[in-house]
Order: structure tokens, then C-alpha cells, then sequence
């Protein structure tokens, strides 16, 4: 008798810890760590992950655990899986792995998420110097919709009000292949360099106040799989093994919004049998992920179809470095996204916030566009974090406007106007003011206990 429906490679069991799991779970990148499982092209199978932190942040109405989440754990990967063909061949270096999301969600009994900062001593985020405390926000599911209390809460009245409401765009933040040793040791040893010497040749950190310019290898919250931790093999791979922060060459966290049903991925593959892992599963995303731990951050799954493109890389990918390894994937976006008509859109250009001209910097244009969207929705009744977290994991829009005339590169940021409860563009009329407006309570917010500078506007009202 024919099957039907998704073959589970990979399960979680949301009672156990991500070093309990059966499969294991991995949170680095390395050509060593063994697959777990294997399946053939045209496949369909279902790959279950852990949300991002592994269950570390929870549902309690506190950023506490936010505020001192261990950040050497992300993320929590379900993989590697081989793939071989309809003959049993692995897929080989330099071929194309072709990987369709057929279904996607959150996992059954865990239909909700949260929207997080982190400290600035810990991680950080886009705009850690003007929000420099962990906070954090609980959202609920209801089918194809999230709400939070935290965002904009209730109402003077003490009762319920939803007044924002987000629909899903479900995706995963992270999906890749395994890199080869080589490519490995490039990643290392580039990511090394900036860290040692970035201060120096990067002056863009002094504006943006980025957390640490890059991840190094690292065996604190290693975990690697089917290699046993303690042993001299775990020891050797976890002190090679890259983070999976940053995206690369072989996809990794992108965190593409639009990469929902339907989407595909073509993924080059740099070891036999691509060993393609997932995780970091996302309900709904701004563009820029902007809060870092941005997302609605979820526990998820996604049921898959692979397909092999033998010479693929080659054929389609053009090295933009000087390896054959200096590579990226494409994406191709599916058919299924919120439709949205009416957006209000905020520019930036690429002046800081102390008046400072930038050389068409992009990332300073970005984060003017952003604290422009920030402040404006607070003149609306919502505390700023509340429209920080908000601009980070609603289906916000953002885009390069202008990258040619110098000086000053233009980001917009677009905001789909319907999620919200009341008009919020522009009028003749006043703002208005009064105590439905006023959003009670805010997100959970913790103390901030550095002594690092916190960026404020000069001309902005208190």
C-alpha cells in the first residue's frame, strides 16, 4: 500500500533539553558532525526544530531570561541530513541542493513565540545604544494570526483589547549545508580578522554599536551532534567549528521573510551528501530582523522536498572572491504572502544621530529609517520598545532606495498600515491624545547594569 504524507526524519519531544534530544541536535557548522538521517530526492519529509534559544526563554512575564540567556547556544539546529539520489548516489562538492518548503507552522501544543532584545553586555541589537536593556514579548497564536498582551496590551478598562494583529508569514530564519573544510577555514580565519582588527579599519561600529564584530569558534555551549561531548574528537570539531550567526556561502541564517510556503532553495553543497540542517523558525518577520532576536521566535516544522542539480554550481553560481567556494544560494519566493494596499514608509538617509555625515552607508541610512518609525508610533500612545519589538517581527518592508548619489545612501522602512487598530497616517488635525491611546503594559523590560554610552536624540521630547 502507497504512503502518504511526510516521513519524520527529525522529532522534538518539547519535554527535553536540545542535549537530550533523540536525534541529537547541533548548533555549529562543521563537515565532520555526522548526518542523522538520510532521504532520497522527491522525498517528502518532516524536520521538527526547537526555537532558537531552546526553550532557555520562556513564557514567564519576565526579560530576566532574556537578560542573561546563554547567546553561545545559538542556534539549535535539526540536521544534518544526507541526500542522496533515486540510485543512492550523495549528492557531491558542486552540485546544486534544490530544497522546496512544501508546509510549514509552529509545532503542535506550542502555538506561541516571543519578540526579544538582548542586554547590551550580551548580544545586543540594531539600535543596542538607544535600547541597551533586554526585553522581551509573549505572542499568542490563532491560526494564521499572532497577538500580543505586551504589544499594545489592555486598555484603561483592564480589559482585553487586541489592537495589533499580525498575520503569519512562517519561515525559517536558518537553512544550509554543511560547509567543506576549506571553506570552513576561510570563514575562520576572515571573521577572526575583523574581530582583531575591525575597531581599527571599521569605524561604522562606532555608530552602530554592534555587539561583538564576529563569532568566533568557541567549545562554550558546543553542541555537536553525535559527537560525544568531552571526548578528544568533540574537543578538536568544537574549537573548528564555525557559529551559525551570520549567513554565509552555504545559505545559514539568512532570515529571509518571504521564504514560505512554496518557496525553494538552491543551496551549493561543499560535502558529499550536502548534509542539509534547519532551524531558527520564525511566525512572522520584519525585514532586518532589527531587535536581533527580532522574529517571532517559535518551535516549528517544516516538511521538505529535495532535489539534486548535478554540476549546478558551476552552471548557475559565478565565485565572487578567489575560490570557486565564494558562493551564495538563491532563493526563489513562493506564492503565499499576506497581500497588504497601503503602507506608510519612512526614509533615512545616512546621517547619525549626532549630525555626522556618512559616505552612502546603507546600515546608518537603515537605522535612521527605523528610530524615525520608532518615534513616530510613540506620538500614537505606544512606549518605544513596544515599536521596536513591533517594527522587528511585523511584515515590515525594507528597502536600498538609493545607493549612487553621494553623499548620503536612502533606506526606507514600510509599515503595512492595517495591522493596526486606528489610522496612523498623517492628518490635518492634531494627534490625538487621551487614555485609550495609552498602551498598558508594555513589554517586559529589565534593568541595564553596564556603563557603556546610551545614544539619545537631542531634539526628541522625553
Amino acid at each position: 500500500m502507497a504512503s502518504y504524507g511526510a516521513r519524520t526524519v527529525v522529532s522534538i519531544d518539547l519535554s527535553k533539553k536540545p542535549s537530550e534530544q533523540k536525534p541529537p541536535l547541533h548548533n555549529r557548522w562543521h563537515p565532520d558532525i555526522p548526518p542523522v538521517e538520510e532521504v532520497k530526492v522527491g522525498e517528502l519529509f518532516r524536520v521538527e526544530m526547537v526555537d532558537c534559544s531552546g526553550g532557555s526563554i520562556t513564557r514567564d512575564p519576565t526579560a530576566e531570561d532574556v537578560k542573561h540567556a546563554d547567546t553561545s547556544v545559538v542556534h539549535y539546529l535539526s540536521g544534518p541530513i544526507k541526500v542522496v539520489d533515486l540510485e543512492g548516489v550523495p549528492a557531491k562538492p558542486g552540485d546544486l541542493l534544490l530544497v522546496e518548503i512544501c508546509n510549514l507552522g509552529p509545532l503542535p501544543g506550542s502555538e506561541w513565540g516571543f519578540t526579544a532584545t538582548y542586554d547590551r553586555e550580551n548580544g545586543g541589537s540594531f539600535l543596542t545604544d538607544h535600547f541597551p536593556y533586554a526585553t522581551k514579548a509573549i505572542w499568542n497564536f490563532e491560526g494564521i494570526y499572532a497577538y500580543s498582551p505586551q504589544i499594545p496590551g489592555e486598555d484603561q478598562l483592564s480589559t482585553w483589547v487586541i489592537r495589533v494583529r499580525l498575520p503569519g508569514l512562517t519561515h525559517p530564519g536558518l537553512i544550509g549545508t554543511a560547509p567543506s573544510m576549506e571553506l570552513l577555514n576561510i570563514w575562520n580565519e576572515r571573521e577572526r580578522q575583523i574581530e582583531e582588527n575591525g575597531r581599527v579599519s571599521h569605524n561604522l561600529c562606532e555608530v552602530l554599536h554592534s555587539r561583538p564584530l564576529a563569532n568566533l569558534p568557541t567549545i562554550k555551549g558546543c553542541l555537536l551532534g553525535k559527537i560525544q561531548e568531552g571526548t578528544p574528537e568533540w574537543e578538536k570539531v568544537g574549537e573548528e567549528a564555525a557559529r551559525t550567526l551570520p549567513g554565509r556561502e552555504n545559505g545559514g541564517n539568512c532570515d529571509i521573510k518571504n521564504l514560505s510556503r512554496g518557496s525553494k532553495i538552491y543551496l551549493p553543497i561543499f560535502v558529499e551528501g550536502a548534509h542539509l540542517s534547519a532551524g531558527d523558525m520564525h511566525f512572522s518577520q520584519g525585514d532586518g530582523e532589527i531587535a536581533f532576536c527580532g522574529a517571532i521566535e517559535m518551535n516549528g516544522f517544516l516538511e521538505l522536498k529535495c532535489g539534486i542539480i548535478r554540476g549546478g554550481m558551476k552552471e548557475y553560481l559565478t565565485p565572487m572572491g578567489p575560490t570557486p567556494l565564494h558562493v551564495n544560494p538563491i532563493f526563489e519566493i513562493g506564492p503565499v504572502e499576506p497581500s497588504f494596499s497601503e503602507w506608510l514608509v519612512f526614509e533615512g538617509i545616512s546621517v547619525d544621530e549626532s549630525g555626522r555625515q556618512h559616505y552612502l552607508d546603507a546600515s546608518v541610512a537603515y537605522k535612521r529609517a527605523v528610530l524615525n518609525a520608532i518615534y513616530y508610533l510613540a506620538k500614537f500612545g505606544y512606549s518605544r520598545e513596544q515599536a521596536y519589538l513591533l517594527l522587528s517581527c511585523c511584515p515590515c518592508e525594507g528597502r536600498i532606495s538609493s545607493i549612487v548619489d553621494s553623499p548620503n545612501a536612502v533606506a526606507t522602512l514600510a509599515i503595512p498600515t492595517a495591522i493596526f487598530d486606528q489610522d496612523i497616517r498623517p492628518k490635518a488635525s492634531k494627534v490625538p491624545v487621551g487614555p485609550k491611546l495609552v498602551r498598558k503594559p508594555d513589554v517586559f523590560k529589565s534593568t541595564y547594569d553596564g556603563n557603556l554610552p546610551i545614544t539619545r536624540n537631542p531634539s526628541a521630547m522625553a
